[in-house]
């Protein structure tokens, strides 16, 4: 057996699962989660305690492995929460909250914010600029969402994406690494910013001609663009091709997998993608690998949620956001 089978203890069996986060999150031995000391632990055993807690011996308080982590009070088996990351880490294009439901034996409510808990704690870990000396960016923009075409006549918008759409930015290192945005809007004054931040300055860039672009090129080390207009999508190295493969698995994973994604949570499914791309195979990671790294998300990225009014109902057959659902990291 492989460790990236799903036929892994630590996907089926709690006991397993437990020791299997304790070796990931502490190789030094128990941290105590209060006072940060390190292996200064005595593990209680017997009837009277669950299993798996610790006593720190020196501010006397007791903890689990969860303490502090997505899993932090949840009544889901740690081994549920471990095989259902497994299945999105897996699962090139994602893995639906219903399916996930299904595999793993909770209802689909459950999976739906279980799913929405470990995508969050894959957003924001990689902070470092992309690109450098040498390096090319490809930097474009895609919309998410129903097509202008499938409306009624009358109820089209006739605007570039849809009025109805959202907008996402990626930039794309070659052969590299990917860091999607979901924007409000795709303009100089939104994107400048963005760019700046998060694109080394010695880096090419590479663009269609799209008018926010020329504005925002000048600020790198060298800016090369294609103009699609004339159907020029390649011209010696420049293109935007890499960053439209990434659209293109997006793309299929919002349109045949979840079937409709929310403005409110896209962030998180772009992070999700994102996390996949740049731990995919062509870098070295398997499955199990890209499974084991997510885990250093976990810390720190509890999600709860309260009732709310102000959202929609709930359809399980298109996943979108639950009325009972509000968002916030504690």
């Amino acid at each position: 057996m492989r460790d990236g089978d799903y036929s892994n203890p630590i996907f089926h069996d709690e006991a397993k699962a437990r020791e299997w986060l304790e070796a990931r999150l502490w190789p030094e031995g128990p941290i105590c989660p209060k006072c940060g000391v390190v292996d200064n632990a005595t593990k209680l055993n017997g009837d009277a305690h669950r299993a798996g807690v610790y006593k720190c011996k020196a501010c006397r308080e007791q903890f689990t492995v969860t303490v502090g982590t997505l899993a932090e009070r949840s009544h889901v088996p740690l081994h549920k929460w471990l095989a259902a990351t497994h299945l999105m880490m897996a699962s090139k294009k994602g893995m639906s909250a219903l399916q996930i439901s299904r595999m793993i034996g909770v209802t689909y409510k459950t999976a739906w914010f279980l799913c929405h808990r470990i995508r969050e704690s894959l957003r924001g870990n990689d902070t470092d600029q992309l690109g450098g000396e040498g390096v090319v960016v490809e930097a474009d923009e895609t919309y998410v969402g129903g097509k202008d075409a499938n409306k009624h006549a009358d109820k089209r918008d006739h605007v570039r994406g849809g009025s109805q759409k959202e907008a996402v930015v990626a930039l794309v290192e070659r052969g590299g690494r990917v860091r999607s945005h979901h924007v409000a809007d795709v303009t100089s004054a939104t994107l400048r910013p963005i760019l700046q931040a998060q694109i080394n300055s010695a880096s090419h860039l590479m663009t269609d001609t799209a008018r926010m672009y020329p504005a925002i090129g000048g600020t790198f080390a060298a800016h090369s663009m294609v103009n699609h207009t004339i159907n020029e999508y390649v011209r010696g190295d420049a293109s935007t091709n890499t960053v439209e493969s990434y659209f293109a698995i997006l793309k299929r994973g919002v349109i045949g997998t979840f079937h409709h994604v929310s403005s409110q949570h896209l962030k998180r499914y772009v992070g999700e993608f994102d996390y996949r791309y740049n731990t995919r195979t062509a870098l070295g990671y398997s499955d199990f690998d890209r499974f084991t790294a997510s885990f250093s998300g976990i810390v720190g990225k509890r999600l709860t949620y309260r009732r709310t009014g102000r959202q929609q109902a709930p359809e399980a057959a298109t996943g979108t956001a639950p009325s009972w659902i509000a968002w916030r990291t504690v």
